[in-house]
């Protein structure tokens, strides 16, 4: 069965640096577009960041620019989400999902994704 398993989430003080993991078994993650989203308390689930299909063509949202990047490992078949200079506001569940695609668009849309995981909780504060 399909599956993503995102990890890597815990408590990290602000200005501190986190790396999440989204483990994908079932499929080729390759093969797809591949997503970061996340939702705080009260508030929309956003996207983060997108991975096109194979060519890895990548993009993020203003608001993480610069300080968050991106990757995918074909070996591991395991994409991934390095943070950096983390603030409060980061705060949040973060999710990966994936959406089966011909094309190499790096744009994931938050309500079209056609696999997600369970989510990993991501706390800063001090």
């Amino acid at each position: 069965q399909l599956q993503l398993v995102e990890s890597g989430g815990g408590l990290v003080q602000p200005g501190g640096s986190l790396r999440l993991s989204c483990a994908a078994s079932g499929f080729t993650l390759d093969d797809y577009q591949i997503g970061w989203f996340r939702q705080a308390p009260g508030k929309e689930r956003e996207g983060v960041s997108c991975l096109s299909r194979s060519v890895g063509i990548t993009n993020y949202a203003d608001f993480v620019k610069g300080r968050f990047t991106i990757s995918r490992d074909n070996a591991k078949n395991t994409v991934y989400l390095q943070m950096s200079s983390l603030k409060p506001e980061d705060s949040a569940v973060y999710y990966c999902a994936v959406r089966r695609t011909l094309g190499y668009t790096s744009y994931c849309p938050v309500g079209g994704m056609d696999y997600w995981g369970k989510g990993t909780l991501v706390t800063v504060s001090s």
